[in-house]
């Protein structure tokens, strides 16, 4: 076999939703921060495009890329590339990160608990695995800082009317909508018209309202949207569906952490949610991610919570990524029957 480019991953998904891990084969990027790295791959698009897009990736798959720390205070670093954007965090990548930087022996593993600091471009996580018989059998993550931004906004949607909506940031950016009162259930057979509406819904709040992050210029748009089941309390414990339509157009198949992050920090600031409480989200196919909020804090002058996120990742394989030198398609193609009109060729 000839090849003039081999990257070595190792698959793993987290509660359903797909999170790669590459473990070599790649040169760290340039920059002196990870923020900086993150911004030179997602300008040059040549590793994004030969792990995502086909033939040896797709829609469904988030890619990360294991890179030296910055930080002194990290045991690991890891770039995020998703189908659309390169973001400062990630719940479920973080936690396929972890899971295969402990099962594969890349950090030791500690038994029954191993703790370590995991860098990701919008800045230091801290991991806690719970760990038997070589298995991280739960991955918590204390994530960024998490906000509100803003409550009970009207967004006009072609053909879907006024909305009322929140903005939020969980470790990516948010427009949240009442799944209820869209006529969803957040079941799997609606995930087609999930990913349909989330997608126009996302383009809208990017046109017509504004997403400001205090600490990072840089973000300035709504990655996602998260439709948000009710919640249900029983005590302490709160429960409730999450569906979160990721661009081109695909609903996440886990309740996805950046999401639970920043619901909790929502309700928190509706006065809805304690630091003594739990939500769980529960997501189209049934997996769950459980939150709690750890402390609360500020990001720039904005009320803030720091959100802890829990949940599972198996890991599904080890592949090794080839270019033929001859391929006539060396970074791969993105067709519009599953990317989407604005990711076509």
């Amino acid at each position: 076999m000839r090849s003039s480019k081999t990257i070595h991953v190792i698959s793993a998904h987290a509660e359903g939703e797909v999170g790669d891990v590459i473990v070599g084969g790649v040169t760290p990027p340039p920059g002196e921060t990870l923020w900086e790295q993150s911004r030179w791959i997602a300008k040059d698009q040549t590793l994004r495009n030969f792990v995502l897009n086909e033939p040896r990736g797709g829609v469904f798959r988030h890619v990360n890329l294991l890179v030296p720390p910055k930080n002194p205070l990290a045991d690991a670093a890891f770039i995020i590339m998703e189908p659309e954007d390169t973001p400062p965090m990630s719940g479920s990548n973080s936690i396929c990160v972890s899971t295969v930087l402990l099962e594969s022996g890349i950090i030791p593993m500690i038994e029954p608990v191993t703790e370590l600091v995991l860098e990701a471009p919008g800045g230091l996580v801290k991991v806690r695995a719970t760990c038997k018989n070589g298995k991280a059998e739960k991955i918590s993550v204390q994530n960024l800082p998490s906000f509100a931004a803003d409550l009970d906004v009207e967004l006009e949607v072609d053909g879907l009317g006024t909305l009322r909506v929140d903005t939020a940031y969980g470790g990516d950016s948010f427009v949240i909508v009442d799944a209820e009162a869209m006529g969803l259930s957040l079941v799997a057979e609606e995930a087609h018209e999930i990913a349909r509406l989330g997608v126009r819904i996302t383009n809208a709040a990017n046109e017509k309202l504004a997403f400001h992050h205090p600490d990072n210029p840089d973000w300035t748009h709504f990655s996602f949207c998260l439709f948000a089941g009710p919640v249900t309390r029983d005590g302490n414990e709160l429960r409730a569906g999450a569906a979160v339509a990721i661009q081109p157009g695909k609903v996440d198949r886990s309740p996805t952490g950046t999401a639970l992050s920043a619901r909790m920090a929502v309700l928190h600031a509706r006065g809805e949610m304690g630091l003594d409480d739990t939500l769980t989200a529960v997501s189209v196919i049934g997996s769950t991610f459980t939150g709690r909020i750890v402390s609360e804090t500020t990001v720039g002058s904005r009320p803030a919570v720091v959100p802890e996120i829990s949940g599972q990742a198996w890991i599904t394989g080890i592949h090794q990524h080839m270019l033929d030198p001859t391929d006539p398609w060396p970074e791969g193609y993105r067709l519009s029957d599953t990317w989407g009109a604005r990711g076509s060729d």
